[in-house]
């Protein structure tokens, strides 16, 4: 692909400028603009990651309202952290945040690093974070390169290299350096990354009113929908589970989910997994359910309509099996018996608590469950999930 500038790049400067004085004009108002509390704007930044600002928001204020400092969160038990983050998804994010503080405040009193590559050393800060703290916090010169940079920048300049690419990666820091401000390299890291949210936006951008169109290479080369460039994503993967949802008397049974797979270190109900679509007799005569339940009659009184749950390599094609129970079963996996009335205390991927509250519709139910529901409906109204 052959790019034709539409003018000469040598005033660099003066586009950092005028990228701040949009922003001046143009920002939103967030608790953790105009701020220089390494610890909150670590928070801000990790929050941001996969995560939409509306989304956020919500999430960034409980969290400082929970663990307002890094001592706080280094002395956290790990699933009060999971129990806060729950919802955001991408929970490794919450359980590298806690490690991070554990070794920032037993190695560092508690202070972060002031420097970009003091950051890079502390476990879960990698680039894009060590950039946001350097320069917001410290001031340091050093670019910020989010989704939202990456799309300016390959647009303006003309970056036809995919940016997840190593040499796409290195011409987008090259173009984001020139470009920035040296005085003020936290303002321009802020004003970029806003005028990419708000202006450049992925799709259908209004670049008639844009005040950098005469100097945009995507604009001038009608190429504003081709560029940023990303490397071809991995086949995503389709996954089935069933969720047997087990009451017995008052309780229920739950599970924690283990390392190396998704959701690592949240509750969920026993599952069974199964590598296609499954009906329940099938499931039910399958060797995991004799193993959990064959000594005794295990009632299916419900189960719900298939929840399409999509995650980024992932499809989870979910269904949760509402089942009584005179005995508990025979698990033999970690699994514990939790009463109905506790369970809103554990940490659960976001999928389960909406169908703990009601959110996933039954294709299947018997009158056998009414307690069941309305317990459900009370709990709501009390608070209780």
């Amino acid at each position: 692909m052959h790019v034709f500038f539409s003018r000469k790049y040598n005033g660099f400067f003066m586009i950092g400028i005028k990228i701040i004085g949009w922003y001046e004009q143009n920002k939103r108002t967030l608790p953790w603009r105009d701020i220089v509390n390494p610890y909150n704007i670590w928070v801000s930044e990790i929050i941001l990651q996969q995560t939409r600002v509306n989304q956020g928001l919500s999430y960034y204020h409980k969290f400082i309202e929970h663990f307002p400092d890094i001592f706080s969160l280094a002395k956290a038990n790990m699933d009060d952290v999971l129990k806060i983050w729950q919802g955001l998804g991408y929970y490794s994010r919450a359980r590298n945040m806690h490690a991070a503080a554990v070794f920032l405040a037993d190695q560092c009193g508690g202070k972060f690093p002031e420097t970009y590559s003091g950051l890079l050393k502390v476990k879960g800060i990698g680039d894009y974070t060590a950039s946001a703290i350097a320069s917001f916090a410290f001031g340091e010169a050093v670019p910020v390169i989010d989704g939202n940079v990456n799309r300016v920048m390959a647009r303006l300049y003309g970056v036809v290299q995919p940016v997840d690419a190593l040499e796409g990666k290195r011409q987008i820091r090259r173009h984001a350096e020139k470009t920035m401000i040296a005085g003020t390299p936290g303002l321009y890291n802020q004003a970029v990354m806003e005028f990419g949210a708000l202006q450049c936006v992925p799709h259908k951008p209004d670049c008639e009113a844009c005040f950098l169109k005469t100097l945009c290479v995507a604009y001038n080369n009608g190429m504003v929908s081709l560029l940023p460039v990303k490397s071809k994503t991995s086949n995503i993967k389709t996954r089935y589970f069933h969720y047997l949802v087990v009451n017995e008397h008052d309780a229920t049974y739950l599970q924690r989910r283990s390392d190396g797979d998704i959701w690592n270190g949240l509750y969920e109900f026993p599952m069974i997994e199964t590598g296609a679509a499954t009906e329940m007799t099938d499931l039910s005569a399958s060797g995991q359910w004799q193993a959990w339940f064959g000594r005794q009659s295990a009632r299916i009184a419900s189960a719900s309509e298939e929840v399409i749950h999509r995650l980024t390599h992932r499809i989870l094609k979910i269904r949760f099996y509402e089942i009584w129970v005179d005995q508990p079963p025979a698990f033999k996996q970690g699994q514990i018996r939790v009463k109905w009335d506790d369970v809103h205390l554990y940490a659960v991927p976001k999928v389960m608590d909406n169908y703990l509250n009601g959110r996933c519709k039954p294709v299947l139910s018997l009158n056998s469950m009414g307690k069941r529901h309305q317990r459900r409906d009370d709990n709501r109204q009390t608070g209780k999930k």
